[in-house]
């Protein structure tokens, strides 16, 4: 099939369209970089995501507090990015790739990376001298998170834990630990039997999310999710809160979601 001068500038125009966002996803932002102390050099439990421990080690200690630009009021919690220090006579070319785990800014910074995470900049053998520099310039841009098992890779999942706070049956709050490819979860609802609808819980905190009073019997959640694109759509679990849920237990929740690289 044959296009005239005028289709083929159309379609033309048309693919560069749609492929200017990708090309935009792929692209590094400019910004600053500290870090913060622990003893050990991993993260923090007391997190403003509310991951408590998992906040401290997940993805090996490589985790950052960011801005309220990339914190979303919660929804960026367990977003990954690539981080890049921009002094080539201190720091290597990849960086490293770190999940948020908390609230915080600096002088301009857009994170306050762990120890671990900021040592990692460095090249071999420079990692104290760059720390004594305290901020650096650094470019950034979002990635999927990778740190999972390899065969969760792949998978479109979105893994969260039932909080210790939680009180079978009377109060149930949950934290959303992972969420496959780069989305954001901006709501979560639980379908009411009783009443055939769904019903949505509250935002706590972080990525923490609350209800009183639950449903009764196995509980079916649906998420809201928001690309690094901001095309906003809902997912639903193929698998339910167990009829007999306990505070502390983990689960996955089977969806469809949008894996972009």
């Amino acid at each position: 099939m044959e296009f005239n001068k005028h289709e083929k500038q159309l379609y033309t125009v048309v693919g560069f369209l749609v492929l200017f966002p990708v090309l935009c996803a792929s692209t590094f932002t400019a910004s600053r970089a500290t870090y913060y102390g622990t003893p050990d050099g991993y993260g923090t439990p007391s997190g403003a995501c509310g991951f408590g421990e998992y906040g401290r080690t997940v993805n090996n200690g490589y985790v950052s507090a960011v801005s309220r630009a990339l914190y979303k009021d919660g929804a960026g919690c367990g977003a990954c990015y690539q981080v890049r220090c921009k002094n080539p006579h201190l720091c290597n070319y990849d960086g490293v790739n770190i999940v948020v785990t908390d609230y915080g800014e600096g002088d301009r910074t857009d994170f306050i990376l762990s120890p671990r995470a900021f040592s990692k900049l460095a090249l071999p053998n420079l990692d104290k001298k760059l720390m004594s520099y305290g901020v650096v310039e650094v470019e950034y841009k979002r990635i999927s998170c990778n740190y999972y098992p390899t065969h969760h890779i792949n998978n479109s999942v979105i893994t969260y834990k039932i909080s210790e706070h939680s009180n079978y049956p009377y109060y149930l709050a949950l934290t959303i630990l992972h969420v496959s490819g780069k989305n954001d979860i901006t709501a979560v609802e639980l379908w009411q039997k009783e009443t055939n609808q769904w019903k949505a819980m509250r935002r706590v905190y972080g990525a923490v999310w609350d209800m009183a009073n639950p449903p009764r019997g196995p509980i079916t959640l649906r998420f809201q999710a928001t690309t690094n694109l901001g095309y906003t759509y809902w997912v639903y679990s193929t698998n339910a809160i167990p009829k007999l849920w306990k505070a502390g237990a983990a689960y996955q929740a089977k969806v469809k979601l949008i894996i972009a690289k």
